[in-house]
């Protein structure tokens, strides 16, 4: 992935929803959430992009050393059936091939770990999207409904207007950030991205709920012995 995405989703990330309402103050709460929640989509629509091009890169990879190790068994047979006729020539051949197998194969396997990482550094960038896009789009229609219950607060006064805007959206940003305490938990419901992209997202959660599910149960069974 390129430094410019991780950066902008890093920049996302780390960006706080009160930063928001200083662009509130001269537009419309739920047209400037509306925009963030596209902003995400485009990075996250680019993070794809880029790990379809890692997947793809530890395929050709994981074939090419399958490919090569397959080789290399095969050239011991041919070795012991040179070495039987007397054909050192042959056998030679065979050996020197083996060595350059045995040479390229450490670093094939180096760029299919570094594949490896970047593909699980970009699946939990997409995890982390999806959990910001979740947020604003629960701060979106919490603070729809909140403007929408509250007509009175209307005024036809530009002025008026804009300061109810951002009042309406302050109180439902306070309401998400204290029971959120600024990051949601993760949810993929109303998310429209790849269903690979999903798939590795709720396999991703799912792993983390096992995962500290055994822990409690391991520490409950030292709790009782």
């Amino acid at each position: 992935m390129s430094d410019s995405i991780a950066t902008r989703v890093a920049r996302i990330i780390a960006g706080g929803t009160y930063a928001l309402l200083d662009k509130a103050e001269t537009l419309a709460p739920d047209t400037v959430m509306a925009q963030s929640i596209r902003d995400i989509e485009q990075v996250a629509s680019e993070v794809r992009v880029d790990l379809g091009k890692a997947e793809a890169a530890k395929h050709l990879v994981t074939t090419q050393i399958a490919k090569l190790s397959d080789e290399h068994d095969k050239l011991k047979g041919q070795i012991d059936i040179a070495v039987s006729e007397q054909r050192d020539d042959l056998a030679s051949a065979a050996i020197g091939r083996q060595a350059d197998i045995e040479d390229y194969l450490p670093v094939l396997r180096k760029s299919l770990d570094e594949q490896n990482q970047k593909a699980e550094e970009l699946v939990s960038y997409m995890v982390a999207l999806l959990a910001k896009k979740r947020e604003l789009e629960q701060i979106l229609v919490e603070y729809q409904a909140n403007k929408s219950l509250r007509p009175e607060m209307v005024k036809t006064n530009g002025e008026s207007d804009r300061r109810s805007r951002v009042e309406d959206a302050e109180a439902a940003f306070g309401r998400v950030l204290a029971r959120q305490l600024g990051v949601s938990g993760l949810s993929l419901n109303g998310v429209e991205d790849a269903a690979k992209i999903k798939e590795l997202a709720e396999l991703q959660r799912n792993k983390r709920i096992a995962e500290r599910l055994a822990a409690l149960k391991a520490a409950n069974g030292q709790n009782n012995g």
